[in-house]
Parts: C-alpha cells; structure tokens; sequence
C-alpha cells in the first residue's frame, strides 16, 4: 500500500481522459499530472487512497520518445492545456485510442475509425474568456488551475488569436490606471468579473464584451475610444450585466457600448451572425471540416428532409441546406434560435424552420406532426442524447442518423442504446477540434442494422392497400410484425 509522501520510480503507460499520466505501482494505478506515456519518473505520493494514488512529478529519469519541450510558459500551471509536452503525432494516436476505448468498454461496439482529422495546434481559438481577479493586491487576468478558481495570469495563449493578448493588456492598464474595482467571489462585491473576446476569422471582425457586477462601467467612453483606436477591426464593444452569484460567466442583459451587437463571420461558404450569447464552434478551420465530414456521413441526394437537433445557430444545418429539401433545427436557446433565423434569412435559406424546444419535447412533437425525416442530426451536449431521445428518433424512422459529439464516453453510451433499438454504426472518424488540450469530438453514421427486413416489412404493407401515414412503420411496428410472420431471425 502506498502512503502520503512516498517517493516512488513509476513508469508512465498510458493517459488518463483529463491528460494525466498513469502508471501502475503494485498493481496500483498512481496518477501524475504532467506525465508522458513511456517516461519513468520520481514522483512524490500527495494523495493516497485505497485503489489508487496520485503523484507529483519530482524527477524525470527517462523521458518518452513522445516528449517535447512545452512552448508553453504557464503550461500546465493555467489548466487549459494537457498536451504541450508530447508530439502531435502522439497525441492524436492518443485521442482516437480513447475514442476505440470508449466504445469498447461503456458501449461495447467494437469500432476501427477512420483517421482522425487533425489542425493546427497554436492560434486556432476564436473566443476567449479571462476571469479577472485580485490576488494578494495583484490584479490577475487569464484563467483558472485545473479543477480550481485561482487565476493563473497569463499575457498571451497561445491558443488565442495574437490580438488578444493585445487587447487583454490595454484592458490591464485602464482597470489599475481607473482603480476600478474587480470582482470577490467570496464577498460578491467588485465590478468586472470577465473578459469575454470572440473574432470572426472570416472577416477578422472582433468582440469585445465585459462582464460586470453592475450596470455601468466608469469611464466607458475613454475605453472604447482606446480600444477602437489601437484595434480597429474592433466592431463591436459590450458591457454583459451578471449581478448573481453563480459560476455562469455570462448574465442575460447586453449593453451595446459601441458599434453593432453582433459580429459576422463566414463559415462554409454560410454568413454567421453571433453576438455575446451565441453558440459557435470556438475552432473556425476545424468546424469547417466537422461540418464538411458530417454531410459526407449524410450522403445527401437533393430530397431530403433532415432534422437538426441541438442545431445552436443553425450552422450545420445551414451549411448544407443547399444539398437538401428540407431542414428542421431544433434548440432549446431562444436567444440560439434567434440566431439561426437571422443566419437563414441573410443567406437566403427558405427551405429551414427553427424550433425552440427541448430536443426530446421537439423530435416528439414533430412525430406527432406525421414530419417522417429522412435523416437526424445531433449535436448534444457534453452529457449526451439523454435516456429517451434515441427510442423517441427512432420512432420518427430516419433513414440514418449522424451523430457529432463532444464526449466519446457519452457518445458510446449513446450508441449503445441505437444499438438495442436495430442500429449499427457505420462510420466513425474522430476530429481533433481542440489541439493541446484532452477533449476530441467524433461524428458517427448509424444506419439500420436490417435495412432489406424494413424496406420488406413496407412492400408487405402497400400490398394490403394501406394508407401512406401506415404504410411509413416504426421499428416497434417492424418487430412486431416480424414475430407475427415469425421472421424474428431477420431483426
């Protein structure tokens, strides 16, 4: 058994989903943050508990031919980054190993994905945002230590676009030089709480917003007179009020300070609006081939009609409404729908309706407006579908569903529970949106385990003259059919 400060060789054999490595001490797994596959270290035992420990590197005794020096200085003290001290080469070998992994141990699909899509690893991101705190009478703005609040200050991401850093220090020096006050989360006092900044790589369009415990900022004019001026593809300034006590970054009021309340930007050949509140991929070169990857998954042929759930501000849908009948966006963010609208009609899309609404309450009220898609597209969340919206999809009959998501562990889950209801899954290829850090997203095709069983199952119904709403079966409907023509074998 290890105990708290041990000093132990352990040898590094693998990651953990957050990036740490692990080894293994006497059967024991020992979990040490900064840690490379292949590197036997000295680390110092911090914590012990009865199945596992955690480590901190003290000594690197042989270093993994993965290794590389981190081009990084506030790599890993700032939290964003897992992976600047290995090879890109590694760590996408890496992220599609956990993408196999995840759906052989939670969902029990055995896959063989296609080569991961990777990008570049610096200056990809197109939102930032800084928490601002004082700290010992230091003003600190960058972002918070892996699972902590205490700011790590940081003058330049290397994720972030070179502008930033620009614009975070000009905002620097008017908070000290105006002694405007900064917010305490331990009393709920002090003014600004974030900075919030978002480009348009497009167009090169950039967003300012401020978050602030209040309603005004002191001596806004001055600012956006100095922003505008050292930044002019600044287009457009905003003071976000957030009065609660929350860990939400964002509150719901917006005051324009300068310029337009939104930005735009272009992507896949759609125009994009977004203001302060808009969901949009933070990777503008990676979502153009997610979104690419995805309607080569859809295969669509020009009839279609092609429901989007989880659709944000509608820009998957968007981006290949040219290729398809009809498209039906569903999201349950007013403000998100909203924006999807506007994105339609500024790129003269006729063939889209958007839907506010849960995905679940959508795809349920669709179905019982006869609305039968020839494909679904969903795009949830990091928790995933949820328990019933797959049984409530496959009632609607798609002819294939993809499925883009954030979390390979929810999205084998998810998977799963296609896989009970007759799916199979057909094309999996990880995309690595996120260079440096731990996360990968993944787009998945499910297709219908038996499709000649269900394309039987609807001639037998046209032969007996029904109408076309009965002629159009469900899966239940199929299975039920097959027992009474004890065709079981064939689902």
């Amino acid at each position: 058994m290890l105990s708290k400060n041990d000093d132990i060789e352990l040898k590094i054999d693998g990651f953990t989903s957050e990036g740490s490595g692990v080894g293994h001490y006497d059967g024991m797994a020992v979990f040490v943050p900064g840690g490379a596959k292949g590197d036997t270290v000295l680390c110092h035992i911090i914590k012990a508990k009865k199945n596992y420990a955690i480590g901190k590197l003290t000594r690197l005794l042989t270093p993994s031919p993965d290794r590389v020096a981190p081009d990084c200085p506030v790599f890993p003290r700032c939290g964003g980054c897992a992976y600047r001290h290995i090879s890109y080469d590694a760590e996408q070998e890496l992220k599609t190993q956990r993408v196999v992994d995840c759906f052989a141990r939670l969902g029990h699909i055995e896959i063989s994905p296609e080569p991961i899509v990777g990008g570049a690893r610096e200056r990809y991101r197109n939102k930032a945002q800084y928490p601002v705190r004082m700290e010992r009478g230091e003003l600190k703005i960058g972002f918070y230590g892996e699972k902590s609040h205490r700011v790590t200050d940081c003058e330049d991401c290397l994720l972030q676009p070179e502008e930033f850093a620009g614009i975070v220090a000009l905002l620097r020096r008017f908070i000290l030089k105006n002694n405007i006050s900064v917010y305490d989360e331990t009393t709920g006092r002090g003014l600004v709480r974030h900075i919030y900044l978002r480009k348009a790589f497009a167009t090169g369009e950039i967003m300012v917003v401020l978050v602030v415990n209040g309603t005004a900022l002191p001596a806004s004019d001055a600012l956006v007179s100095r922003l505008t001026e050292a930044f002019p593809q600044i287009e457009s300034v905003v003071l976000n009020v957030n009065t609660a006590d929350t860990n939400v970054v964002l509150g719901d009021k917006n005051i324009l300070l300068c310029g337009r309340e939104y930005i735009e930007d272009v992507l896949c050949g759609v125009r994009i609006c977004l203001g302060p509140m808009s969901f949009y991929q933070v990777n503008h070169a990676g979502a153009e081939k997610l979104y690419a990857l995805a309607a080569e998954y859809l295969e669509p042929a020009g009839n279609e009609t092609v429901i989007d759930l989880y659709c944000g501000a509608g820009t998957i849908g968007l981006s290949m409404a040219d290729k398809i009948k009809n498209l039906i966006g569903v999201e349950i963010v007013p403000e998100a729908i909203d924006n999807a609208k506007i994105n339609a009609e500024i790129n003269g899309v006729e063939n889209a309706e958007f839907l506010c609404a849960d995905a679940e309450e959508a795809a349920a009220q669709l179905l019982a407006r006869g609305i039968r898609p020839d494909a679904v597209i969903v795009d949830p969340p990091r928790k995933g579908c949820g328990a019933t919206l797959p049984a409530t999809i496959d009632r609607m009959d798609p002819k294939k569903i993809v499925y883009i998501s954030c979390d390979p562990a929810t999205l084998a889950r998810d998977c799963a529970a296609f896989a009970s209801l007759g799916w199979r899954v057909d094309r999996v290829r990880p995309v690595d949106m996120f260079p440096g850090t731990s996360h990968v997203e993944t787009v998945v095709s499910l297709v219908r385990k038996n499709p000649n069983m269900y394309v039987d199952f609807k001639i037998d119904l046209d032969e007996q003259d029904l109408t076309a709403s009965e002629a159009h079966p469900t899966y239940d409907e199929i299975k039920k059919y097959s027992c009474q023509q004890n065709r079981v074998k064939a689902i």
